[in-house]
């Protein structure tokens, strides 16, 4: 029942105008300073030629085009996600659901494994734009692999959040903000409270809030390191807020 959810949710997002708008504009930006970057190494490239350990590709391309990657992608899944749970309700299709035999638990994971396709496919849309570099430069495939990693760690996290501020409204606009803004916090809060504690010397607090920070966890994957800490808070992120998606969903359905 969870794939079924979940195809029934790929098919909703690839007809809507919204996500095809999304995905328009993310690859025209992403696009956008993917040749801006690769003009900038091309320019270099004769200095870098001198040097015994230059930087690749790889590192100077990749690398920030899936930071760029990751920035917009903050803007971009609220907008996908807000009408999971939130349109449903505002239908009130979400009391089929609901009678139907499945549990919330299968609700949930079936929607949030929906978006997360659609997610996956403009992972890799951006990944084929390095990877179009193949035929005449020496690729860093491993960094490239960690980067994709991490973006798609990343993208799931912002889609467990997403969906969970949207099964607390039944406006769609408004768990779209909403998400955003939840997003936009916990990336400032954990920044800042990392750094306050890395400043007072607890290195320990320091590296728990950076469960919190979704960002912070992908600095590592962006800077080329296959960091398992840094995957497990975004899995950890992701796996939290899906519990409380479900949680939620539960009370409302014991409320009617």
């Amino acid at each position: 029942m969870i794939f079924t959810i979940a195809g029934k949710e790929l098919r909703t997002l690839f007809a809507s105008p919204l996500a095809w708008v999304v995905l328009t504009v993310m690859q025209l930006i992403v696009g956008y300073a993917f040749l801006r970057r690769l003009d900038d190494f091309l320019q270099v490239q004769p200095q870098l030629a001198r040097m015994a350990a230059a930087p690749g590709v790889t590192e100077l391309v990749a690398g920030p085009i899936f930071g760029t990657a990751a920035a917009v992608l903050l803007f971009a899944v609220p907008a996908l996600a807000m009408r999971l749970i939130a349109e449903e309700r505002r239908n009130q299709t979400m009391v089929l659901l609901m009678s139907a035999p499945v549990s919330m638990t299968e609700i949930v994971l079936g929607k949030f494994l929906g978006l997360a396709a659609f997610l996956a496919g403009i992972v890799a849309l951006t990944a084929l734009m390095p990877l179009s570099l193949a035929g005449a430069a020496r690729l860093d495939y491993g960094m490239l692999a960690g980067l994709v990693a991490g973006l798609v760690l990343l993208a799931a996290a912002f889609a467990a959040v997403s969906l969970f501020v949207s099964c607390l409204t039944v406006h769609p606009v408004v768990a779209a903000i909403g998400a955003f803004a939840t997003l936009l916090v916990m990336v400032l809060a954990g920044e800042a409270a990392g750094d306050g504690l890395r400043a007072r010397g607890w290195t320990v607090a320091a590296s728990l809030a950076q469960v919190v920070s979704p960002i912070k966890s992908f600095e590592p994957f962006g800077k080329g390191m296959l960091d398992t800490y840094a995957a497990a808070c975004l899995i950890l992120l992701t796996a939290l807020f899906l519990a409380l998606a479900i949680r939620q969903l539960d009370a409302q359905r014991l409320r009617g």
